[in-house]
């Protein structure tokens, strides 16, 4: 008997209702009373027609149930028939042509998960149609016609089509069995406690719930790092409770993936190798990853981390990465799993001595080699930038330098480096402009979003994924405001087109309420608050010049005599790391020309970039007129200057937000002011002694 049967298999579980608001983030369906809105909607809340029997058709079903009863006190009759009375009709595009709706070309609009909404009338009575390729498409529209109800936006006339924009939308955890989260700021992990799984099978589900109201499709529910006791996620012991997990996020759509320990075959397996040129190790993961899948017959794959800060892999027996994910692949090969294969790999015990050596140009110096060498159900997966996650770094240049590999980008929407949900940090304008960048590899135009997607390459395989910032906190997110990273996470990778400013308000919306006041204000808290955090934080793109290993709060040199890469070399002249082919290390020739040459300018490369780049002195003028060491200077006093702003900001929406999230975020920007106090003065204090240069302003800087 496995551990969750050994338990209780609970499905649903109690809390303070305090935390009610916070828990049902924006699923909170609130009561929509009065007026013409509430009496248009009760014309079509009366009844479900499903037309479909699927889990996920269910799923959607028991959505629009719950929707209905909170927002309108409304309990909707079930049906599987269609009659002419006011309903919301689900199915897919062959189920709904079939019951006599006149449908036109919907099916060919539709891509596999894509969806639409359409009323249709006769006589006096209305209906909502919510059609989808398949039934995946159907949960989509069903959770979209909600999230337009809880906007109290018009149904009456509806005919939305909509596609994702990206094939593979997913999630990664980077939870431990022991409960905890590395990189986790928002409690301990909801799926694992005492190294076994959780009791808590209501909160998965909610999860999934959350999940998929955005559009998320696939999930890996432990840490890339796979420690001992994750090693036997993948064996007869954990794989009952694997299964179980992966019932519930079948339900929404989504499919279960697992990280690996690369070294399993002589951890588990009694080998003595895990070469991958190895025929015993082939056959042990071919028998490994059969036995999965009697267990999940839908199981995604794997994803791994291999050759990368101290993780096994294929390099300890001189084979390179595509020998490594090629033997996974071909194991997957016969169940149609994939293999997503981390690009974060490089010299990890450098020597700072060394300054020929550039942590930036390591995926590309590994991984563009080898394009074209991978099996097709091989997905690289790369981080934004070529370090880790900074709060500004420029574009990988492996985006649109694979031209021949399936590959997806990884954001972090955890704040590892970005105040670690103490402080507020929305993230989506930064990952538009990083989907909006162009890399030119197929011509002007050939932007990261392009790439991602599939458009440029056609790649078989293509998407997005990311780090959750998701933990057993009641409000999941540490910081309620932080809930607006999870959420745009999923819409903007569903739709790369919507602005930063219509998912916040969309956000909001469904998390506050529709009040004005409110929607404005919190709107324009998180529009500004990526500027505000990097202004009191490393400036010009330098990054890093946090505390190690925790990596919270200033610490200029604390990675600066380290064998982790990651310098600012920083001296009485000037700052900044010279990473150029005329005199540097080189790595502005990874680019296409159109950015090669204007980030190998002094003159042409941008402000916030320029010491990623460039090493320069701090007398340097920058385009905005000001010297690099006044620039300094100048924003980090503005930037606990502006983290002042949020808080009258927030103060101004006093009694019109529940007393337990108006508390939890007063007391997160009081925390936000003070570290950003530390900043500035740790960083204009650091400089001002390096530099010897005065503040022009003379503002005290000790």
């Amino acid at each position: 008997m496995n551990v969750l049967d050994k338990r209780n298999n609970v499905k649903d579980f109690d809390f303070d209702p305090i935390y009610k608001t916070s828990y049902e983030a924006w699923l909170g369906y609130r009561p929509i009373s009065g007026g013409d809105t509430e009496e248009t909607y009760r014309k079509f809340c009366g009844q479900i027609i499903s037309l479909g029997n699927t889990q996920v058709i269910k799923s959607a079903m028991d959505e629009l149930k719950r929707a209905f009863q909170a927002m309108l006190d409304v309990i909707p009759e079930i049906n599987n028939t269609v009659d002419t009375s006011g309903a919301v009709v689900l199915g897919a595009f062959e189920e709904i042509e079939a019951a006599g709706y006149e449908l036109g070309d919907t099916a060919v609009q539709l891509n596999d998960d894509g969806f639409r909404l359409k009323t249709v009338s006769a006589g006096d009575t209305s209906q909502i149609l919510v059609i989808g390729k398949s039934d995946k498409g159907v949960l989509y529209g069903t959770f979209h016609l909600l999230r337009l109800m809880q906007m109290e936006a018009p149904i009456d006339k509806l005919d939305v089509i909509e596609n994702p924009a990206n094939q593979l939308r997913m999630i990664n955890e980077w939870d431990n069995m022991d409960g905890s989260i590395e990189r986790g700021y928002a409690g301990r992990s909801i799926f694992y406690e005492g190294n076994e799984f959780t009791n808590n099978l209501g909160r998965i589900k909610d999860y999934a719930r959350l999940l998929s109201s955005i559009g998320i499709n696939a999930i890996a529910i432990n840490n890339v790092n796979v420690h001992a006791v994750e090693t036997e996620l993948i064996t007869k012991k954990l794989l009952p409770d694997v299964k179980q997990v992966a019932d519930i996020f079948r339900a929404y759509g989504i499919k279960t993936f697992l990280s690996i320990n690369y070294a399993s075959p002589i951890q588990l397996g009694n080998l003595d190798t895990a070469d991958p040129l190895n025929e015993k190790v082939r056959e042990w993961w071919r028998e490994k990853t059969k036995e999965i899948y009697d267990y999940i017959p839908d199981f995604g794959g794997y994803v791994v981390k291999a050759d990368s800060e101290h993780r096994p892999g294929p390099f300890t027996y001189n084979r390179n990465h595509a020998d490594g994910a090629n033997m996974l692949a071909e194991a997957l090969q016969p169940f149609d799993g994939i293999v997503f294969w981390r690009c974060f790999v490089y010299n990890c015990l450098q020597d700072w001595r060394d300054r020929s050596t550039d942590r930036a140009k390591a995926a590309y110096d590994h991984f563009k080699p080898l394009d074209g060498e991978f099996l097709e159900n091989v997905v690289l997966q790369i981080k934004n930038g070529p370090m880790d996650f900074q709060v500004r770094e420029p574009v990988s240049p492996l985006f649109g330098g694979l031209e021949a590999t399936n590959h997806v980008l990884e954001f972090q929407v955890t704040q590892e480096y970005t105040g670690q949900q103490k402080h507020l940090c929305y993230l989506i304008p930064q990952w538009k402009e990083i989907l909006d960048f162009d890399t030119y590899a197929r011509g002007e135009g050939s932007t990261v979003k392009k790439v991602v997607s599939g458009e440029v390459f056609g790649n078989r395989y293509s998407g997005i994924t990311a780090v959750s910032n998701i933990g057993r906190d009641m409000n999941w997110t540490g910081h309620p405001l932080a809930q607006a990273n999870f959420y745009g996470y999923g819409r903007l990778i569903w739709n790369p087109k919507l602005t930063a400013e219509s998912i916040s308000e969309e956000w909001i919306k469904l998390t506050f309420g529709t009040d004005s006041e409110v929607v404005e204000t919190i709107s324009k808290m998180l529009l500004d608050s990526w500027s505000i955090y990097e202004s009191y934080t490393a400036p010009l793109g330098v990054g890093w010049m946090v505390n190690p290993s925790h990596h919270y709060g200033p610490n200029v040199d604390g990675y600066e005599y380290s064998v982790w890469g990651t310098y600012h070399f920083a001296d009485c002249h000037g700052i900044g790391v010279d990473r150029t082919v005329a005199s540097g290390t080189g790595y502005t020739a990874q680019y296409f020309p159109g950015n090669a040459e204007i980030y190998e300018s002094l003159e042409k490369c941008p402000d916030e970039l320029l010491l990623f780049f460039h090493h320069v002195p701090y007398t340097h003028q920058l385009k905005s007129g000001e010297t690099v060491i006044q620039h300094i200077y100048n924003t980090h006093f503005e930037g606990v200057e502006r983290v002042n702003g949020l808080i009258e900001q927030w103060e101004s929406l006093k009694g019109k937000i529940d007393e337990k999230r108006y508390e939890d975020v007063a007391a997160r920007l009081d925390i936000q002011k003070e570290n950003a106090k530390d900043w500035r003065d740790i960083i204009n204090t650091y400089f001002y002694r390096k530099s010897g240069i005065d503040d022009t302003l003379a503002r005290t800087i000790y």
